[in-house]
């Protein structure tokens, strides 16, 4: 019987074949380079208009950058990988309490991208949780480990303050008023999903999510510092970018994309 999640603690020795992708849809590792030009901003930057500078070269220029200083507190993150790890570390019987291939569900557990229209699937495991407001969605986020709910909880107050940052600066870089991105975008909701890569019996046969570009207006990307796992396209070129510690990468999303690519929006603030 197939695993329903590949963190079922089975080792492969060789990639079961409903993972391994047609020949002319695989990674070419060989043409993968290391990405050391990423920008990295320092979010405690005293001089408001130079870091206001930085951040919208980096959106013009890349797309996405890495920032320090952020003011999410290293005891959060920290907390935060650990509860993640023990998750995934849970017997397989208890996280498949939480499994589910329905996309519309506000917190569940599943694999790949999406198991029931896919052919071949992607090699990760995913807990996709609603995060916003807090209220309404904790309750039903798993209960084991027992201090998950609290630890993501303060997780999520911190960055949710950090992307609002973020989108004054990037308002700001732009010419426009701090709370213009904010007043526009309304009441934003926040999702994360704490994914989950094991290692790979062949890794040039198989994605662990393959080229995408993100459907929401910043994503705050969490890096694992052991294994560069992003890779970004630069000038037709794909990069590995490798994780800088006490660092979160910056990618704007498509609807950011979508908003600044509208001269109405400009018009309206």
């Amino acid at each position: 019987m197939e695993a329903k999640v590949i963190s079922s603690g089975v080792k492969y020795s060789s990639l079961p074949r409903n993972y391994v992708r047609p020949a002319s849809d695989r990674p070419n590792l060989a043409e993968v380079s290391d990405f050391h030009n990423v920008p990295l901003i320092d979010m405690a930057c005293p001089d408001r208009s130079l870091l206001i500078s930085q951040i919208g070269d980096a959106c013009r220029d890349f797309g996405f950058f890495q920032v320090k200083n952020h003011g999410v507190s290293k005891v959060a993150v920290e907390r935060m990988l650990k509860v993640a790890k023990e998750f995934f570390d849970l017997p397989v019987e208890e996280k498949l309490k939480l499994y589910s291939d329905d996309p519309s569900k506000t917190m569940r557990l599943s694999t790949s991208f999406n198991v029931k229209k896919e052919t071949v699937h992607n090699w990760r495991d995913y807990l996709r949780l609603h995060c916003y407001p807090l209220e309404t969605y904790a309750p039903e986020w798993p209960h084991n480990p027992p201090s998950f709910r609290e630890i993501v909880s303060d997780y999520c107050r911190e960055v949710r303050e950090l992307g609002f940052r973020l989108q004054e600066a990037i308002a700001e870089s732009l010419g426009l008023e701090s709370e213009s991105i904010k007043n526009v975008l309304g009441e934003q909701g926040q999702h994360m999903a704490v994914n989950y890569y094991p290692p790979c019996p062949e890794p040039d046969l198989t994605y662990g999510l393959p080229a995408h570009t993100d459907p929401n207006a910043l994503t705050i990307l969490l890096q694992d510092l052991d294994v560069a796992g992003l890779q970004v396209l630069k000038d037709g070129k794909w990069l590995s970018v490798k994780p800088h510690p006490n660092a979160f990468v910056i990618n704007i999303g498509d609807q950011l994309q979508v908003l600044f690519s509208n001269p109405l929006f400009y018009h309206k603030v």
